[in-house]
């Protein structure tokens, strides 16, 4: 499949993101805004995984769709999951040298998300953490998202099948490289499903001002939610 234009634009505008940030600390665990965000996404991804009924991700299989230089991967190996069984794509072969670095003995492939390599019903879990909404062509979206729901284990009448995890933007002003992504879409994208939605991270630019400040108020302000810039979700097909 040959690579489409807004493929294209995406692995220049990652590749100038990198030279842009370079040096920076914004996304270390070492700037507290971003610490307090990480945080934050972890409890609830983990929350609405347990209400979806996992208690435990040992021996589950899980691939993430723009997997970048492995920083969730290494997530889900905190929360339990085999390296063998963490599998990840991503378009730009230099952010997965730095995850297989990371990573050595996780499965990673660079591949284009419109065609992925992988059987069907391959995989328990299925991740998007913030691909979606660096995709601008509605086609190529609806392209990804038919590819995580092919290679997603179907249920049965014995088991409840494979869920996709969902974290990217609703709004993102700020940045027109990228377009938020709201609950209506996402349903359109992923027809035949259920869907669990839970407004969550404070926006960056506040959380930036407020949290080297007040972690205390950081926390309460997120809770009222009207300044959360992302959606976290659970996604499970009825197959």
């Amino acid at each position: 499949m040959p690579d489409h234009p807004d493929l294209a634009r995406l692995r220049t505008e990652y590749a100038d993101r990198a030279r842009r940030l370079a040096g920076s600390d914004r996304y270390s665990p070492f700037n507290p805004a971003h610490r307090f965000a990480l945080q934050q996404r972890r409890w609830d991804t983990l929350d609405l995984l347990h209400r979806s009924g996992l208690r435990s991700l040992t021996g589950l299989r899980l691939l993430e769709i723009g997997c970048g230089a492995g920083g969730v991967l290494i997530e889900y190996l905190d929360h339990g999951v085999a390296p063998r069984d963490l599998h990840g794509v991503d378009l730009l072969p230099d952010r997965l040298s730095e995850a297989r670095r990371r990573l050595p003995a996780a499965p990673l492939a660079c591949a284009d998300g419109r065609r992925l390599p992988y059987p069907n019903a391959a995989f328990d879990l299925v991740l998007q953490y913030t691909a979606f909404s660096s995709i601008l062509d509605d086609a190529v979206k609806s392209a990804v998202a038919a590819e995580m729901l092919r290679v997603l284990k179907p249920a049965g009448a014995r088991r409840r099948g494979g869920v996709i995890v969902w974290y990217d933007f609703w709004l993102n002003p700020t940045n027109p490289q990228a377009r938020g992504i709201r609950p209506a879409e996402i349903r359109r994208l992923f027809p035949g499903c259920t869907y669990t939605f839970r407004r969550i991270t404070l926006a960056p630019p506040i959380a930036r001002r407020l949290v080297p400040r007040s972690r205390m108020l950081a926390v309460l302000l997120e809770r009222l939610k009207i300044f959360n810039s992302h959606y976290v979700g659970i996604i499970r097909p009825f197959f």
